[in-house]
Protein backbone atom coordinates (compact mmCIF):
# COMPACT_ATOMS: atom_id res chain seq x y z
CA UNK A 1 0.00 0.00 0.00
CA UNK A 2 0.61 3.34 -1.03
CA UNK A 3 2.57 5.51 2.15
CA UNK A 4 2.79 8.92 0.58
CA UNK A 5 0.87 10.12 3.60
CA UNK A 6 3.89 9.78 5.75
CA UNK A 7 4.85 13.09 7.87
CA UNK A 8 1.87 14.61 5.84
CA UNK A 9 -0.88 16.72 7.88
CA UNK A 10 -4.22 15.53 7.42
CA UNK A 11 -7.40 17.54 9.10
CA UNK A 12 -6.13 18.28 12.83
CA UNK A 13 -3.16 15.91 12.96
CA UNK A 14 0.21 15.41 11.95
CA UNK A 15 1.02 11.94 10.64
CA UNK A 16 4.87 11.20 12.06
CA UNK A 17 4.98 7.47 10.97
CA UNK A 18 3.03 3.72 10.24
CA UNK A 19 1.95 2.11 12.99
CA UNK A 20 0.40 -0.78 10.49
CA UNK A 21 -1.53 -1.72 7.91
CA UNK A 22 -4.49 -3.17 7.67
CA UNK A 23 -7.42 -4.64 5.07
CA UNK A 24 -9.16 -1.00 4.46
CA UNK A 25 -6.57 1.13 6.43
CA UNK A 26 -3.27 2.58 7.36
CA UNK A 27 -2.63 3.45 11.46
CA UNK A 28 -0.48 6.15 11.65
CA UNK A 29 0.91 7.56 14.93
CA UNK A 30 -0.35 11.40 14.59
CA UNK A 31 0.51 14.06 16.55
CA UNK A 32 -2.86 16.79 17.44
CA UNK A 33 -2.00 20.02 16.14
CA UNK A 34 -3.63 21.81 19.27
CA UNK A 35 -2.73 20.37 22.59
CA UNK A 36 0.43 18.25 21.02
CA UNK A 37 -1.09 14.94 22.15
CA UNK A 38 -0.50 11.29 20.39
CA UNK A 39 -2.79 9.70 18.82
CA UNK A 40 -3.65 6.61 16.25
CA UNK A 41 -5.27 7.61 13.00
CA UNK A 42 -7.11 5.14 10.97
CA UNK A 43 -6.66 6.87 7.31
CA UNK A 44 -8.22 5.07 4.06
CA UNK A 45 -5.77 3.78 1.81
CA UNK A 46 -5.79 5.95 -1.11
CA UNK A 47 -5.93 2.86 -3.80
CA UNK A 48 -9.34 2.20 -1.87
CA UNK A 49 -10.60 5.80 -2.08
CA UNK A 50 -12.52 5.39 -4.93
CA UNK A 51 -14.49 2.67 -4.27
CA UNK A 52 -17.88 3.27 -2.86
CA UNK A 53 -17.98 -0.04 -1.37
CA UNK A 54 -15.19 0.50 0.76
CA UNK A 55 -15.81 4.11 1.44
CA UNK A 56 -19.26 3.02 3.38
CA UNK A 57 -17.94 -0.10 5.02
CA UNK A 58 -15.34 2.37 6.55
CA UNK A 59 -17.95 5.14 7.00
CA UNK A 60 -19.45 2.02 9.03
CA UNK A 61 -16.54 1.56 10.79
CA UNK A 62 -16.55 4.84 12.41
CA UNK A 63 -20.43 4.43 13.05
CA UNK A 64 -20.29 1.47 15.07
CA UNK A 65 -16.98 3.21 17.34
CA UNK A 66 -19.54 5.73 17.70
CA UNK A 67 -21.76 3.66 19.83
CA UNK A 68 -18.40 1.64 21.34
CA UNK A 69 -17.52 2.99 25.07
CA UNK A 70 -16.13 0.79 27.40
CA UNK A 71 -12.52 0.83 29.03
CA UNK A 72 -11.43 -2.58 27.13
CA UNK A 73 -12.48 -1.14 23.85
CA UNK A 74 -10.07 1.09 22.19
CA UNK A 75 -11.24 4.52 22.23
CA UNK A 76 -12.92 6.91 19.23
CA UNK A 77 -12.06 9.87 19.27
CA UNK A 78 -13.83 11.14 16.31
CA UNK A 79 -13.26 11.46 12.50
CA UNK A 80 -13.85 13.17 8.91
CA UNK A 81 -15.31 11.68 5.50
CA UNK A 82 -15.43 13.97 3.67
CA UNK A 83 -13.28 15.37 0.59
CA UNK A 84 -10.80 13.03 -0.87
CA UNK A 85 -10.16 11.87 2.38
CA UNK A 86 -11.39 9.90 5.13
CA UNK A 87 -9.68 9.02 8.28
CA UNK A 88 -10.48 8.91 11.94
CA UNK A 89 -8.62 9.42 15.37
CA UNK A 90 -8.88 6.72 18.31
CA UNK A 91 -6.78 6.02 21.17
CA UNK A 92 -2.52 5.05 21.13
CA UNK A 93 -2.39 1.88 22.93
CA UNK A 94 1.28 1.77 23.56
CA UNK A 95 2.00 -1.35 25.11
CA UNK A 96 2.04 -3.62 21.26
CA UNK A 97 -0.87 -6.34 20.60
CA UNK A 98 -1.39 -9.86 22.07
CA UNK A 99 -0.13 -11.50 19.16
CA UNK A 100 4.00 -10.02 19.30
CA UNK A 101 3.65 -10.81 23.37
CA UNK A 102 2.73 -14.34 22.34
CA UNK A 103 5.57 -14.30 19.60
CA UNK A 104 7.79 -13.42 21.87
CA UNK A 105 7.12 -14.67 25.11
CA UNK A 106 5.81 -17.61 24.55
CA UNK A 107 2.26 -19.16 26.43
CA UNK A 108 1.29 -17.11 29.27
CA UNK A 109 0.51 -18.48 32.86
CA UNK A 110 -3.17 -19.77 33.34
CA UNK A 111 -3.40 -16.73 36.08
CA UNK A 112 -2.83 -13.81 33.50
CA UNK A 113 -4.83 -15.83 30.29
CA UNK A 114 -8.00 -15.39 33.13
CA UNK A 115 -7.72 -12.22 33.49
CA UNK A 116 -7.15 -11.29 29.59
CA UNK A 117 -9.63 -13.25 29.19
CA UNK A 118 -12.26 -11.65 31.53
CA UNK A 119 -11.03 -8.07 30.00
CA UNK A 120 -12.14 -9.82 26.53
CA UNK A 121 -15.32 -10.88 27.32
CA UNK A 122 -16.22 -7.48 29.05
CA UNK A 123 -15.47 -5.86 26.19
CA UNK A 124 -17.36 -8.62 23.59
CA UNK A 125 -20.39 -8.46 26.31
CA UNK A 126 -20.69 -4.71 25.91
CA UNK A 127 -20.16 -4.54 22.32
CA UNK A 128 -22.92 -7.26 21.73
CA UNK A 129 -25.23 -5.66 24.50
CA UNK A 130 -25.49 -2.20 21.26
CA UNK A 131 -25.86 -5.00 18.44
CA UNK A 132 -22.39 -5.43 17.38
CA UNK A 133 -20.62 -8.30 16.71
CA UNK A 134 -17.12 -8.13 16.01
CA UNK A 135 -16.42 -10.86 13.89
CA UNK A 136 -12.63 -10.49 13.62
CA UNK A 137 -11.46 -11.27 16.69
CA UNK A 138 -7.76 -12.51 17.40
CA UNK A 139 -4.50 -11.76 19.13
CA UNK A 140 -3.55 -8.89 16.05
CA UNK A 141 -6.46 -7.07 17.37
CA UNK A 142 -6.24 -7.50 21.08
CA UNK A 143 -3.95 -4.37 22.26
CA UNK A 144 -2.00 -4.18 25.67
CA UNK A 145 -1.49 -0.69 27.69
CA UNK A 146 1.59 -0.76 29.29
CA UNK A 147 0.15 -1.28 32.73
CA UNK A 148 -0.99 -4.71 31.15
CA UNK A 149 -5.15 -3.79 30.48
CA UNK A 150 -6.35 -5.13 27.01
CA UNK A 151 -8.27 -3.26 24.29
CA UNK A 152 -10.44 -4.40 21.88
CA UNK A 153 -9.66 -2.67 18.35
CA UNK A 154 -10.15 -2.92 14.52
CA UNK A 155 -13.95 -3.37 14.12
CA UNK A 156 -13.62 -2.78 10.19
CA UNK A 157 -15.40 -6.09 9.36
CA UNK A 158 -12.43 -7.43 6.98
CA UNK A 159 -15.30 -9.74 5.65
CA UNK A 160 -17.23 -6.88 3.57
CA UNK A 161 -13.75 -5.92 1.79
CA UNK A 162 -11.98 -6.69 -1.09
CA UNK A 163 -8.46 -6.95 0.43
CA UNK A 164 -9.87 -10.24 2.25
CA UNK A 165 -10.57 -12.80 -1.03
CA UNK A 166 -9.36 -15.48 -0.42
CA UNK A 167 -6.38 -14.54 -2.78
CA UNK A 168 -5.29 -12.41 -0.33
CA UNK A 169 -3.42 -15.44 1.47
CA UNK A 170 -1.14 -13.92 4.20
CA UNK A 171 -4.62 -12.21 5.66
CA UNK A 172 -7.10 -14.73 5.11
CA UNK A 173 -5.32 -17.96 6.75
CA UNK A 174 -4.69 -15.28 10.22
CA UNK A 175 -8.46 -14.41 10.58
CA UNK A 176 -9.34 -18.29 9.13
CA UNK A 177 -7.31 -19.92 12.26
CA UNK A 178 -10.19 -17.85 14.44
CA UNK A 179 -13.17 -18.47 11.87
CA UNK A 180 -16.36 -20.09 13.37
CA UNK A 181 -18.10 -23.13 11.42
CA UNK A 182 -21.10 -20.97 10.67
CA UNK A 183 -18.73 -17.88 9.02
CA UNK A 184 -18.08 -21.07 7.19
CA UNK A 185 -21.04 -22.40 5.61
CA UNK A 186 -23.98 -20.84 6.92
CA UNK A 187 -25.61 -23.13 8.39
CA UNK A 188 -26.32 -21.01 11.67
CA UNK A 189 -26.57 -17.01 11.07
CA UNK A 190 -24.12 -15.16 12.86
CA UNK A 191 -24.02 -14.12 16.17
CA UNK A 192 -22.52 -13.33 19.25
CA UNK A 193 -21.49 -16.56 19.66
CA UNK A 194 -19.86 -16.52 16.65
CA UNK A 195 -17.25 -14.27 18.54
CA UNK A 196 -17.55 -16.76 21.30
CA UNK A 197 -16.01 -18.87 19.14
CA UNK A 198 -12.81 -16.94 18.13
CA UNK A 199 -12.64 -15.89 21.92
CA UNK A 200 -11.96 -19.93 22.52
CA UNK A 201 -9.23 -19.97 19.36
CA UNK A 202 -7.45 -17.25 21.27
CA UNK A 203 -7.90 -18.70 24.73
CA UNK A 204 -6.05 -21.91 23.46
CA UNK A 205 -3.37 -20.07 21.55
CA UNK A 206 -2.65 -17.86 25.11
CA UNK A 207 -2.29 -21.15 26.80
CA UNK A 208 -0.18 -22.98 24.15
CA UNK A 209 1.30 -20.77 22.30
CA UNK A 210 -0.40 -22.03 19.07
CA UNK A 211 -4.06 -22.16 17.29
CA UNK A 212 -6.37 -25.17 17.72
CA UNK A 213 -5.71 -25.90 14.05
CA UNK A 214 -3.00 -25.44 11.86
CA UNK A 215 -2.77 -26.06 7.87
CA UNK A 216 -0.51 -25.00 5.05
CA UNK A 217 -3.02 -23.93 3.03
CA UNK A 218 -6.58 -22.18 3.42
CA UNK A 219 -9.23 -24.36 2.57
CA UNK A 220 -7.50 -27.56 4.60
CA UNK A 221 -8.11 -24.70 7.31
CA UNK A 222 -11.59 -24.50 6.95
CA UNK A 223 -12.36 -27.93 6.62
CA UNK A 224 -10.42 -28.34 10.40
CA UNK A 225 -13.01 -25.94 11.31
CA UNK A 226 -15.89 -27.77 9.99
CA UNK A 227 -15.12 -31.10 10.98
CA UNK A 228 -12.13 -31.84 12.98
CA UNK A 229 -12.47 -32.14 16.58
CA UNK A 230 -9.89 -29.57 18.17
CA UNK A 231 -7.13 -30.98 20.75
CA UNK A 232 -7.08 -30.39 24.54
CA UNK A 233 -4.87 -27.22 25.22
CA UNK A 234 -3.18 -30.06 27.92
CA UNK A 235 -1.65 -32.00 25.00
CA UNK A 236 0.46 -28.82 24.48
CA UNK A 237 0.93 -27.76 28.12
CA UNK A 238 0.28 -29.43 31.08
CA UNK A 239 0.06 -26.80 33.31
CA UNK A 240 -3.36 -25.72 31.69
CA UNK A 241 -5.81 -26.44 34.34
CA UNK A 242 -8.61 -28.81 33.31
CA UNK A 243 -11.48 -26.64 34.20
CA UNK A 244 -9.55 -23.82 31.65
CA UNK A 245 -9.22 -27.04 29.35
CA UNK A 246 -13.08 -27.62 29.67
CA UNK A 247 -14.34 -24.10 29.21
CA UNK A 248 -12.09 -23.65 26.08
CA UNK A 249 -13.69 -26.85 24.46
CA UNK A 250 -16.71 -25.83 24.89
CA UNK A 251 -15.89 -22.37 23.64
CA UNK A 252 -15.11 -24.33 20.22
CA UNK A 253 -17.93 -26.68 19.72
CA UNK A 254 -18.93 -26.33 16.10
CA UNK A 255 -22.62 -26.07 17.07
CA UNK A 256 -23.38 -22.37 18.41
CA UNK A 257 -26.20 -23.79 20.45
CA UNK A 258 -23.54 -25.66 22.35
CA UNK A 259 -21.43 -22.88 23.45
CA UNK A 260 -22.00 -20.55 26.50
CA UNK A 261 -24.91 -18.41 25.97
CA UNK A 262 -22.98 -14.83 25.82
CA UNK A 263 -20.44 -13.33 26.72
CA UNK A 264 -21.21 -12.85 30.52
CA UNK A 265 -21.94 -16.05 31.07
CA UNK A 266 -18.03 -16.86 29.51
CA UNK A 267 -17.05 -14.37 32.57
CA UNK A 268 -19.04 -16.13 35.01
CA UNK A 269 -17.14 -19.67 33.90
CA UNK A 270 -13.94 -18.18 34.25
CA UNK A 271 -14.62 -16.28 37.86
CA UNK A 272 -16.17 -20.34 38.77
CA UNK A 273 -12.54 -21.93 37.35
CA UNK A 274 -9.94 -19.37 39.50
CA UNK A 275 -12.63 -20.36 42.73
CA UNK A 276 -12.06 -23.84 41.89
CA UNK A 277 -8.57 -24.41 41.57
CA UNK A 278 -7.91 -22.24 44.62
CA UNK A 279 -10.52 -25.14 46.40
CA UNK A 280 -8.05 -27.55 45.04
CA UNK A 281 -5.24 -25.65 46.28
CA UNK A 282 -6.45 -25.45 49.94
CA UNK A 283 -7.21 -29.18 49.76
CA UNK A 284 -3.71 -29.72 48.93
CA UNK A 285 -2.47 -27.62 51.90
CA UNK A 286 -4.32 -29.19 53.88
CA UNK A 287 -3.57 -33.02 53.05
CA UNK A 288 0.41 -32.13 52.93
CA UNK A 289 -0.14 -30.99 56.44
CA UNK A 290 -1.71 -34.50 57.25
CA UNK A 291 -4.89 -33.47 57.72
CA UNK A 292 -8.10 -35.21 57.46
CA UNK A 293 -9.25 -38.38 58.71
CA UNK A 294 -9.36 -39.81 54.56
CA UNK A 295 -7.33 -42.59 53.65
CA UNK A 296 -4.15 -41.39 51.42
CA UNK A 297 -5.77 -43.02 48.13
CA UNK A 298 -8.94 -41.02 49.25
CA UNK A 299 -7.21 -37.98 49.47
CA UNK A 300 -5.38 -38.72 46.50
CA UNK A 301 -8.63 -39.17 44.50
CA UNK A 302 -10.27 -35.44 45.89
CA UNK A 303 -7.24 -33.79 44.92
CA UNK A 304 -7.13 -35.63 41.53
CA UNK A 305 -10.81 -34.06 40.88
CA UNK A 306 -9.75 -30.62 42.08
CA UNK A 307 -6.42 -29.97 40.54
CA UNK A 308 -7.42 -31.20 37.30
CA UNK A 309 -5.13 -34.46 37.40
CA UNK A 310 -7.51 -36.94 36.37
CA UNK A 311 -7.42 -39.05 33.38
CA UNK A 312 -8.62 -37.39 30.52
CA UNK A 313 -11.17 -39.31 28.40
CA UNK A 314 -10.18 -40.45 25.16
CA UNK A 315 -11.67 -38.79 22.20
CA UNK A 316 -12.91 -40.46 19.33
CA UNK A 317 -11.21 -39.41 16.31
CA UNK A 318 -12.92 -40.37 13.07
CA UNK A 319 -11.01 -41.73 10.58
CA UNK A 320 -10.22 -38.78 8.22
CA UNK A 321 -9.45 -39.17 4.56
CA UNK A 322 -6.94 -36.50 2.93
CA UNK A 323 -9.07 -33.78 1.74
CA UNK A 324 -7.76 -33.98 -1.43
CA UNK A 325 -9.12 -37.17 -1.82
CA UNK A 326 -12.84 -36.32 -1.13
CA UNK A 327 -15.33 -36.34 -3.87
CA UNK A 328 -17.23 -33.23 -2.62
CA UNK A 329 -13.62 -31.35 -2.24
CA UNK A 330 -13.43 -29.80 -5.45
CA UNK A 331 -17.28 -29.73 -5.95
CA UNK A 332 -17.53 -26.97 -2.57
CA UNK A 333 -14.11 -25.58 -3.98
CA UNK A 334 -15.82 -24.67 -7.10
CA UNK A 335 -18.76 -23.20 -5.67
CA UNK A 336 -16.56 -21.15 -2.88
CA UNK A 337 -14.62 -19.52 -6.05
CA UNK A 338 -17.72 -18.83 -7.89
CA UNK A 339 -19.34 -17.23 -4.89
CA UNK A 340 -16.10 -15.32 -3.99
CA UNK A 341 -15.93 -13.87 -7.94
CA UNK A 342 -19.04 -12.91 -7.71
CA UNK A 343 -20.38 -11.56 -4.52
CA UNK A 344 -18.40 -8.01 -4.54
CA UNK A 345 -19.93 -7.74 -8.50
CA UNK A 346 -23.80 -8.92 -7.86
CA UNK A 347 -25.26 -7.21 -4.83
CA UNK A 348 -28.32 -8.15 -3.83
CA UNK A 349 -31.96 -6.20 -4.22
CA UNK A 350 -33.24 -3.96 -1.80
CA UNK A 351 -36.23 -6.30 -1.85
CA UNK A 352 -34.48 -9.60 -1.53
CA UNK A 353 -32.78 -8.08 1.45
CA UNK A 354 -35.82 -7.48 2.98
CA UNK A 355 -37.71 -10.36 2.42
CA UNK A 356 -34.38 -12.41 4.17
CA UNK A 357 -35.20 -10.45 7.51
CA UNK A 358 -38.76 -10.47 7.35
CA UNK A 359 -38.61 -14.74 7.86
CA UNK A 360 -36.56 -14.56 11.69
CA UNK A 361 -37.86 -11.37 12.52
CA UNK A 362 -41.60 -12.42 12.54
CA UNK A 363 -40.48 -15.20 14.58
CA UNK A 364 -41.77 -15.26 18.30
CA UNK A 365 -37.93 -16.71 19.28
CA UNK A 366 -35.90 -13.76 20.19
CA UNK A 367 -32.49 -16.21 19.47
CA UNK A 368 -33.72 -16.25 15.58
CA UNK A 369 -33.50 -12.33 15.90
CA UNK A 370 -29.87 -12.57 17.25
CA UNK A 371 -28.72 -14.18 14.07
CA UNK A 372 -29.64 -11.39 11.48
CA UNK A 373 -29.16 -8.45 13.86
CA UNK A 374 -25.86 -7.02 11.78
CA UNK A 375 -27.97 -7.53 8.48
CA UNK A 376 -30.51 -5.07 10.55
CA UNK A 377 -27.77 -2.49 10.33
CA UNK A 378 -26.65 -3.05 6.70
CA UNK A 379 -29.56 -2.63 5.76
CA UNK A 380 -30.34 0.70 7.23
CA UNK A 381 -26.39 2.05 6.19
CA UNK A 382 -27.06 0.49 2.06
CA UNK A 383 -30.96 1.43 2.06
CA UNK A 384 -31.89 4.85 4.17
CA UNK A 385 -34.32 6.27 2.13
CA UNK A 386 -35.93 2.59 1.63
CA UNK A 387 -39.70 2.49 2.58
CA UNK A 388 -39.19 -0.42 4.36
CA UNK A 389 -36.45 1.49 6.62
CA UNK A 390 -38.87 2.34 9.57
CA UNK A 391 -40.09 -1.66 9.72
CA UNK A 392 -35.85 -2.33 10.31
CA UNK A 393 -35.56 0.22 12.56
CA UNK A 394 -38.19 -1.00 14.47
CA UNK A 395 -36.64 -4.53 14.26
CA UNK A 396 -33.04 -2.86 15.49
CA UNK A 397 -35.05 -1.59 18.22
CA UNK A 398 -36.83 -4.86 19.14
CA UNK A 399 -33.56 -6.98 19.35
CA UNK A 400 -31.83 -4.25 20.90
CA UNK A 401 -34.41 -4.17 23.69
CA UNK A 402 -34.36 -8.07 24.12
CA UNK A 403 -30.77 -8.09 24.37
CA UNK A 404 -30.98 -5.48 27.49
CA UNK A 405 -33.74 -7.20 29.11
CA UNK A 406 -32.01 -10.14 28.96
CA UNK A 407 -28.87 -9.23 30.38
CA UNK A 408 -30.55 -6.79 33.01
CA UNK A 409 -32.31 -9.93 34.17
CA UNK A 410 -29.40 -12.17 34.09
CA UNK A 411 -26.62 -9.27 35.77
CA UNK A 412 -29.74 -9.26 39.05
CA UNK A 413 -29.60 -12.83 39.27
CA UNK A 414 -25.94 -12.79 39.65
CA UNK A 415 -26.30 -10.31 42.39
CA UNK A 416 -24.17 -8.14 39.92
CA UNK A 417 -25.09 -4.06 39.72
CA UNK A 418 -26.55 -2.36 36.32
CA UNK A 419 -23.96 -1.33 34.27
CA UNK A 420 -24.89 2.06 33.45
CA UNK A 421 -27.51 4.82 34.81
CA UNK A 422 -30.00 3.35 32.15
CA UNK A 423 -30.04 0.11 33.39
CA UNK A 424 -29.85 0.89 37.28
CA UNK A 425 -32.95 2.74 36.60
CA UNK A 426 -34.88 0.55 34.25
CA UNK A 427 -34.15 -2.20 36.88
CA UNK A 428 -35.66 -0.26 39.64
CA UNK A 429 -38.78 0.57 37.91
CA UNK A 430 -39.48 -3.22 37.15
CA UNK A 431 -38.18 -4.10 41.12
CA UNK A 432 -41.44 -1.57 41.71
CA UNK A 433 -43.71 -3.17 39.19
CA UNK A 434 -42.72 -6.40 40.37
CA UNK A 435 -43.84 -5.58 43.65
CA UNK A 436 -47.12 -4.38 42.66
CA UNK A 437 -46.60 -0.74 42.82
CA UNK A 438 -47.24 -0.18 39.23
CA UNK A 439 -48.34 3.98 39.64
CA UNK A 440 -44.81 4.00 41.33
CA UNK A 441 -42.93 2.05 38.44
CA UNK A 442 -45.38 3.97 35.88
CA UNK A 443 -43.42 7.31 37.24
CA UNK A 444 -40.16 5.98 37.47
CA UNK A 445 -40.52 4.38 33.33
CA UNK A 446 -41.78 8.07 32.02
CA UNK A 447 -38.94 10.06 33.94
CA UNK A 448 -36.30 7.85 32.24
CA UNK A 449 -37.67 9.03 28.89
CA UNK A 450 -36.58 12.71 28.96
CA UNK A 451 -33.17 12.22 30.39
CA UNK A 452 -31.95 9.60 28.21
CA UNK A 453 -33.41 10.88 24.97
CA UNK A 454 -30.31 11.61 22.54
CA UNK A 455 -28.46 8.82 24.62
CA UNK A 456 -27.65 6.64 21.77
CA UNK A 457 -26.23 3.81 24.33
CA UNK A 458 -29.15 4.00 26.28
CA UNK A 459 -31.87 3.56 24.18
CA UNK A 460 -32.87 -0.19 24.48
CA UNK A 461 -33.76 0.57 28.02
CA UNK A 462 -36.09 3.85 27.40
CA UNK A 463 -37.73 1.73 24.84
CA UNK A 464 -38.02 -0.78 27.35
CA UNK A 465 -39.30 1.74 29.45
CA UNK A 466 -41.78 3.01 27.00
CA UNK A 467 -43.39 -0.31 26.16
CA UNK A 468 -43.65 -0.83 30.30
CA UNK A 469 -45.61 2.25 30.71
CA UNK A 470 -47.85 2.28 27.71
CA UNK A 471 -48.64 -1.26 29.59
CA UNK A 472 -49.12 -0.35 32.89
CA UNK A 473 -51.63 2.88 32.01
CA UNK A 474 -53.60 0.22 29.75
CA UNK A 475 -53.86 -2.05 33.08
CA UNK A 476 -54.13 0.62 36.11
CA UNK A 477 -57.61 2.36 35.67
CA UNK A 478 -58.51 4.35 38.53
CA UNK A 479 -55.53 3.77 40.61
CA UNK A 480 -53.73 6.97 41.27
CA UNK A 481 -52.57 6.75 44.78
CA UNK A 482 -49.40 5.67 45.52
CA UNK A 483 -49.45 6.00 49.69
CA UNK A 484 -52.53 4.36 49.76
CA UNK A 485 -50.76 0.97 47.78
CA UNK A 486 -48.12 1.27 50.61
CA UNK A 487 -51.15 1.33 53.36
CA UNK A 488 -52.57 -1.59 51.58
CA UNK A 489 -49.32 -3.71 51.32
CA UNK A 490 -48.63 -2.81 55.07
CA UNK A 491 -52.02 -4.00 56.14
CA UNK A 492 -51.64 -6.99 54.19
CA UNK A 493 -48.31 -7.76 55.74
CA UNK A 494 -49.83 -7.42 59.01
CA UNK A 495 -52.46 -10.06 58.57
CA UNK A 496 -50.20 -12.71 57.21
CA UNK A 497 -47.79 -11.64 60.49
CA UNK A 498 -51.19 -12.36 62.68
CA UNK A 499 -51.62 -15.53 61.08
CA UNK A 500 -49.34 -17.25 61.55
CA UNK A 501 -47.28 -16.90 58.00
CA UNK A 502 -43.96 -14.66 59.93
CA UNK A 503 -41.71 -15.41 57.26
CA UNK A 504 -44.14 -13.81 54.44
CA UNK A 505 -44.57 -10.92 56.29
CA UNK A 506 -41.19 -10.05 57.15
CA UNK A 507 -39.89 -10.45 53.67
CA UNK A 508 -42.86 -8.09 52.51
CA UNK A 509 -41.57 -5.25 55.13
CA UNK A 510 -38.63 -5.55 53.75
CA UNK A 511 -39.26 -5.06 50.44
CA UNK A 512 -41.55 -1.76 51.44
CA UNK A 513 -38.07 -0.59 53.75
CA UNK A 514 -35.99 -1.59 50.39
CA UNK A 515 -38.09 0.24 47.95
CA UNK A 516 -39.46 3.24 49.50
CA UNK A 517 -36.83 4.42 52.19
CA UNK A 518 -35.70 6.95 49.69
CA UNK A 519 -39.06 8.69 49.18
CA UNK A 520 -40.41 11.80 51.10
CA UNK A 521 -43.93 10.75 50.74
CA UNK A 522 -43.50 7.21 52.19
CA UNK A 523 -41.12 7.53 55.13
CA UNK A 524 -44.05 7.46 57.28
CA UNK A 525 -44.74 4.25 56.31
CA UNK A 526 -41.03 2.96 55.97
CA UNK A 527 -41.05 3.80 59.86
CA UNK A 528 -43.90 1.84 60.99
CA UNK A 529 -42.59 -1.52 58.87
CA UNK A 530 -39.15 -0.59 60.61
CA UNK A 531 -40.92 -0.75 64.00
CA UNK A 532 -42.25 -3.87 63.24
CA UNK A 533 -39.02 -5.32 61.84
CA UNK A 534 -37.40 -5.06 65.73
CA UNK A 535 -40.48 -5.36 67.80
CA UNK A 536 -43.07 -7.04 65.60
CA UNK A 537 -45.25 -8.40 68.75
CA UNK A 538 -44.93 -5.46 70.33
CA UNK A 539 -46.04 -3.04 67.69
CA UNK A 540 -48.55 -5.03 66.14
CA UNK A 541 -50.24 -5.26 69.60
CA UNK A 542 -49.81 -1.48 69.90
CA UNK A 543 -51.42 -0.38 67.57
CA UNK A 544 -54.10 -3.12 66.77
CA UNK A 545 -54.94 -3.98 69.80
CA UNK A 546 -53.69 -1.25 73.10
CA UNK A 547 -54.94 1.52 70.99
CA UNK A 548 -56.59 0.87 66.90
CA UNK A 549 -57.04 4.64 66.10
CA UNK A 550 -53.29 5.23 66.58
CA UNK A 551 -53.16 2.86 63.00
CA UNK A 552 -53.23 5.21 60.36
CA UNK A 553 -53.93 2.60 57.99
CA UNK A 554 -57.09 3.01 56.27
CA UNK A 555 -59.48 0.00 56.01
CA UNK A 556 -60.23 -1.77 52.50
CA UNK A 557 -63.69 -1.22 51.20
CA UNK A 558 -64.95 -4.92 51.49
CA UNK A 559 -62.88 -5.46 54.69
CA UNK A 560 -65.83 -5.92 56.93
CA UNK A 561 -64.77 -6.18 60.89
CA UNK A 562 -61.82 -8.35 61.41
CA UNK A 563 -60.77 -9.49 65.17
CA UNK A 564 -57.49 -9.51 66.11
CA UNK A 565 -55.73 -12.47 66.01
CA UNK A 566 -52.03 -12.43 67.41
CA UNK A 567 -50.51 -15.57 67.65
CA UNK A 568 -50.08 -16.87 71.37
CA UNK A 569 -47.33 -18.42 72.40
CA UNK A 570 -47.37 -21.43 74.11
CA UNK A 571 -45.90 -21.73 77.92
Amino acid sequence: MSSDLDNQRIGPFELERRLGVGGMGIVYLARYLKTGQHVAVKVLSPDLMADEKVAKRFEREMKILKKLKHPHIVQYYGGSTSGNRRYYAMELVKGGTLETLIKKKGPVSWEQAIDYGLQITKALEHAHSVGVIHRDLKPANLLLTRKGAMKLSDFGIARDTQSTALTAAGKTVGTMSYMAPEQITGKHPISAKTDLYAFGCVLFEMMTGRTPFVSETAPEMLFKHLDEEPPSAREFNIQVPIYLDELIAELLEKDPNERPFDALAVQVKLDEVKERIAEGKSIAQQTAAGGGGATVRERDAELDRLLGRRKKKRRRKKKRVPVWERAWFLSLALVAVIGLLTWGFWPRSEQERFAELEQPMSSTDSSDWYGVEYKLDDFLDDFPDSDHAAQVQQWVDRVGMARAENKAVMREKQGRDPETQAERLYMEARQFERFGDRLTALQKYEGMQPLFESDEQARPYVNLARRQAIKIKDSIGGENDPVAFVRKQIADADRLYMDGNKIQAQKRWQSIVSLYQNSEEHQAAVRRVRARLLKPEETLMREYVDDPEQSDREPDAGDGPREPSLPVENG
